[in-house]
């Protein structure tokens, strides 16, 4: 086998490779890279079993083949090298890597690519197309809040559903909870709850435009998706979704509203001072103002006031503040609002005006 091509075009590749891959041990097939030139394309694939990710880029094929290359070092050695073009070429176990304006060369052992795991094929009769700024949207509203407790594994990943029409996303800790629902086309089938793994759906965060469709195919054990040059394919959680909608309150007495920038500066100042291991802070809404506070600790307290809607009685809400500030980042309206019923029960944030997602935290013992 033998290529060349843009230094920088095929970086971009094979560092979302190596983000797929967990393991590495040099001498393992896991922890290499899939590489085959021909007819002007370079092919890449990575797993880690769990997760598939397939690419190509286009090169200057001037002798077919394909090999396996450690993945780590690879990115490492492409990553050192300055912009322009490089040339590859594999001859039995290893390959060797050139800059074009260089007087280097590198040399790194490969594994034959028949050793490499052969990736499984979507459904076609089940796959179907959403706008992928749409599926974005419903990714990032919903993934900070996957659990990483690995004895509930079955909050590891995110709930997706179609029924009656929409699609919805859900993913809870067991303290908060992030629920969004978009309605679906008419031609796309229900299908039964599944969950994923956010390995997967981090990448198509990161890599995906705003612009186009991404074709996705659901079956019993596997989420396949489809965009622009990549096809990435995960093993979905074996195991049962918590009963999310027993956690949302059906009607909340009380609601204050706020500018979400303002809240999240406030935020970040006070939380200097917030204890560090339970990150406890409090929100204090009175009529025409709340206040952003931590409580005393041997290092100090902090306090803000801003600007707020509310017309109840003073109440203090113990929240964690991680866990309200990730749900107002995600947002993207000028304000929110905060619904609650008692300040030692669930909180719901909602954009304002309200929109198709919602988020809900539950409060700490003050």
């Amino acid at each position: 086998m033998k290529f060349t091509c843009d230094r920088s075009v095929l970086l971009k590749e094979i560092a979302i490779a190596q983000e797929i891959i967990s393991s590495k041990n040099a001498v393992s097939i896991l922890s290499n890279i899939y590489i085959a030139a021909d007819h002007g394309d370079l092919i890449i694939k990575a797993t880690d079993m769990k997760v598939n990710f397939e690419t190509k880029v286009p090169v200057t094929v001037l002798e077919p083949g394909i090999t396996t290359v450690f993945g780590g070092k690879f990115l490492e050695i492409i990553n050192a090298i300055p912009e322009g073009e490089l040339e590859f070429e594999h001859n039995e176990s290893k390959i060797t890597i050139k800059p074009a304006r260089k007087r280097v060369k590198f040399q790194l052992k490969s594994i034959a690519a028949e050793n490499f795991p052969p990736f499984p094929a979507p459904d076609m009769e089940r796959l179907f197309e959403i706008p992928i700024k749409m599926f974005k949207e419903m990714i990032q509203q919903t993934v900070f809040a996957v659990s990483d407790d690995e004895s509930r594994y079955q909050m590891n990943g995110i709930f997706f559903i179609k029924k009656e029409g929409a699609f919805v996303m859900v993913a809870t800790d067991g303290r908060r909870l992030g629920f969004i629902k978009k309605e679906a086309p008419q031609e796309v089938k229900d299908f039964s709850g599944i969950i994923i793994p956010p390995k997967m759906l981090q990448i198509i965060m990161k890599r995906a435009g705003d612009e186009g469709l991404v074709s996705v195919s659901v079956t019993d054990k596997m989420l396949f998706a489809r965009f622009g040059s990549y096809n990435l394919s995960s093993m979905l959680i074996d195991g049962t979704f918590p009963n999310y909608e027993r956690v949302i309150p059906e009607t909340q007495s009380s609601v204050f509203t706020v500018n979400r920038l303002e809240l999240l500066d406030a935020l970040k100042r006070v939380s200097l001072l917030v204890e560090q291991k339970s990150h406890r802070i409090y929100l204090g809404p009175a009529p025409g103002s709340l206040s952003v506070y931590s409580e005393e600790s041997d290092l100090g307290a902090a306090k803000e006031e801003i600007a707020c809607k509310y017309d109840g009685p003073e109440v203090a809400i113990a929240l964690n503040y991680r866990y309200i500030e990730e749900p107002f980042r995600v947002m993207d309206t000028q304000e929110i609002s905060i619904y609650f019923t008692d300040p030692n029960k669930a909180i719901t944030v909602k954009p304002a005006p309200e929109k198709d997602f919602f988020h809900i935290v539950m409060p700490m013992q003050p």
